[in-house]
């Protein structure tokens, strides 16, 4: 176990096509805040959050990133470290839901498998959708990964997809606290193999779930508010 007095700190990035709304999700979780003008990132942008998590405190530190094939060469030393991803798309542009795999291959060719989650933003216009939702789900399900819709403008969903993505990676992290201690298990019934299968079921409960459109009811308690995130432009 881990000692409690412990912050756990989790590096999320967020990345996809330009104008799909990264900067404004940050925005919205770590602020509270929400403009309809879009101002292009350039390069990175950073912001914090503080929350408890399971009675533990968790420090989400996310960064936005740049969506433009010419920021590149900046972005992706920005990954490295990275313990958990959002993969976003706009419901109005086809071309960002088409980028997403190119997007999950540019993060994990610097950090390898880590916690992701695909994003269908701007779902309050889906009048005007260019992605059909049997094709969304069709993607989530053939790269395993959990897939929620969301809408920055209403704050919708938003809270739960960086919630997930704490909740995913304090499960892995527990996973190999529990598979380093095994050799003192074994000779009690309780095999290196038994500890790796029972990981292997319980994450596989969480593949290719889908999130319907729900309102976000889930708020942050006590004195682990929301920290005025730092806005700085590297």
């Amino acid at each position: 176990m881990r000692e409690e007095e412990v912050e756990v700190a989790v590096k999320v990035v967020v990345v996809g096509n330009g104008a799909v709304g990264k900067s404004s999700m940050i925005q919205r979780y770590c602020k509270g805040i929400f403009t309809k003008d879009y101002k292009k990132t350039i390069g990175v942008d950073f912001l914090e959050r503080q929350i408890e998590l399971n009675g533990e405190d968790v420090r989400l530190m996310l960064w936005d990133t740049a969506g433009q094939e010419e920021f590149d060469a900046i972005t992706k030393a920005y990954y490295r470290g990275a313990q958990a991803c959002v993969l976003a798309f706009s419901t109005v542009d086809r071309d960002s839901f088409e980028a997403i795999e190119l997007w999950k291959q540019k993060v994990e060719d610097e950090v390898g498998e880590i916690a992701m989650v695909i994003i269908q933003n701007k779902i309050d216009l889906i009048d005007e959708a260019m992605v059909q939702s049997n094709e969304a789900e069709a993607l989530a399900k053939k790269l395993s990964l959990r897939f929620y819709r969301t809408s920055v403008k209403e704050n919708l969903n938003v809270d739960e997809v960086f919630r997930y993505l704490a909740e995913k990676y304090i499960d892995q992290l527990n996973t190999v606290i529990e598979e380093e201690a095994v050799p003192q298990k074994i000779g009690t019934g309780l095999s290196q193999n038994d500890v790796k299968n029972h990981s292997k079921e319980k994450n596989h409960k969480h593949k290719g779930d889908i999130i319907s459109l729900q309102p976000s009811k889930r708020r942050t308690h006590g004195k682990k508010s929301l920290v005025a995130g730092k806005c700085s432009l590297l």
